[in-house]
């Protein structure tokens, strides 16, 4: 959520975001807000004047009695009820307006960086960099379903007969590889400095709401029936919730922090469910990063968080790249997202298995989120970007790793986590 100052002072600058992003559907409710602001302060102002008025008369009428002006003391209370009965009234309108104007509000888009490419949707994204040469290799890489089944390590039929299309058992030496690589990446950001956490694994709705969009929620998130609780789609939702009403002292930003969760998403409207592989799932586990940090401080965290990320993927053999999300492609409450992309030799493209980004202090106005400053409180900024989140990256892993003959090479980072073996070689069915 934007600060409404933006609206009364420049809704040029609004309007020509709200195009960037293509979204003119939007723009009508920029003037339907900047009226609504002036109503709103009218009221306010009225109602201010008024309580103050009405101090005033209420220390005069006790005046007034002493001197046995009885009858002035009368008049002046019933002017102080007439009074009261308006502020009453006013104090209503007020709250009214209040709540038209945050419903319009929220789904005014943030205000996206300068650098940020603008174009319609992520077809027009633009790559910015690759790390590591991807190889094709001089065999075929099978299907990542298949190199798992190789392995005796995937069951789709079992999770299909207890939870349907979307889940699935992994196994034995696939499901060992699986955690090593959540273990290796919990320790991969405790080493640089990030504080490591588990946080819920549901949120109520008045958090789901401060951390995304109402179009991101109704795609993403399971509703428990009955209770106003939500499964987390990812943990930086837990995460920054955590700070939620909250007067940070300044002495202790940033916070830097790393959570484990497994995550829940629906998957509306995305590209369909896998039934064979595990790709596009509704259940996966995750290795976040959350900062907040400084506004003047953003930026900088942005750059450092998304290396943290393209140098843990090439810590175990995988080339990476990052693709700028360009205006179309980002998510309301977003200023700034780029993707890390893995190689697919299978594919011999890139596919997404994580995303940076930088929100500003939209999160932390529609949350509470602030420090207390020289010169009064202050909104702080919140950014997230997915260290690991598996089994996509577990899909990467094995078809940047998988040899000729169906095994499995574990790189030296990960080999503490899976008891020294070097080899994971296919099991006899």
């Amino acid at each position: 959520m934007i600060d409404i100052k933006l609206i009364r002072e420049n809704r040029d600058l609004v309007k020509e975001n709200i195009k960037k992003k293509f979204q003119d559907h939007k723009l009508p409710l920029v003037d339907e807000i900047y009226e609504l602001d002036i109503k709103y302060r009218e009221a306010k102002q009225e109602g201010d004047n008024l309580r103050a008025e009405k101090n005033n008369k209420s220390a005069l009428i006790g005046n007034l009695m002493r001197e046995g002006k009885k009858e002035e003391a009368n008049k002046i209370k019933e002017e102080i009820s007439l009074d009261g009965k308006r502020i009453e009234e006013l104090n209503i309108k007020e709250e009214e307006l209040a709540n038209e104007i945050k419903k319009k509000m929220m789904v005014i888009p943030n205000i996206i960086d300068d650098s940020v490419p603008i174009g319609k949707d992520d077809t027009e994204n633009v790559e910015n960099e690759r790390f590591g040469e991807p190889v094709v290799p001089d065999f075929e890489v099978p299907y990542h379903a298949d190199i798992m089944e190789n392995l005796c390590g995937l069951d789709k039929d079992s999770s299909g007969r207890t939870s349907g299309n979307g889940f699935y058992y992994l196994m034995g030496d696939v499901a060992r590889i699986h955690s090593a690589m959540l273990s290796y990446a919990r320790d991969y950001m405790i080493d640089h400095g990030f504080t490591y956490c588990i946080p819920p694994f549901m949120i109520r709705s008045d958090v789901v709401t401060g951390v995304m969009s109402f179009e991101e929620m109704d795609a993403m998130m399971y509703k428990i029936e009955g209770e106003d609780l939500f499964l987390i789609g990812t943990s930086e939702h837990s995460m920054i919730g955590k700070f939620k009403d909250q007067l940070l002292k300044r002495e202790n930003l940033p916070y830097t922090l790393t959570s484990y969760s497994p995550c829940f998403r629906k998957e509306v409207g995305a590209h369909g469910i896998e039934e064979r592989g595990v790709y596009r799932v509704h259940q996966f586990e995750k290795q976040e990063m959350v900062v907040i940090c400084e506004p003047e401080d953003s930026m900088n965290w942005y750059n450092k968080m998304w290396k943290l990320t393209v140098d843990f993927f090439r810590s175990i053999d995988i080339p990476v790249r990052t693709l700028e999300c360009c205006s179309g492609d980002l998510a309301d409450l977003k200023v700034k997202s780029c993707d890390i992309e893995a190689w697919s030799p299978r594919q011999q493209k890139y596919f997404e298995v994580g995303s940076c980004s930088t929100l500003g202090d939209a999160q932390a106005r529609r949350l509470g989120i602030r420090a207390k400053g020289e010169n009064g409180n202050y909104y702080l900024h919140t950014l997230n970007n997915t260290v690991l989140a598996t089994p996509r990256g577990l899909i990467a892993f094995l078809e940047n790793n998988v040899n000729a003959d169906g095994s499995v090479n574990i790189p030296v980072a990960l080999r503490p986590y899976m008891g020294g073996i070097e080899i994971v070689k296919p099991k006899q069915k």
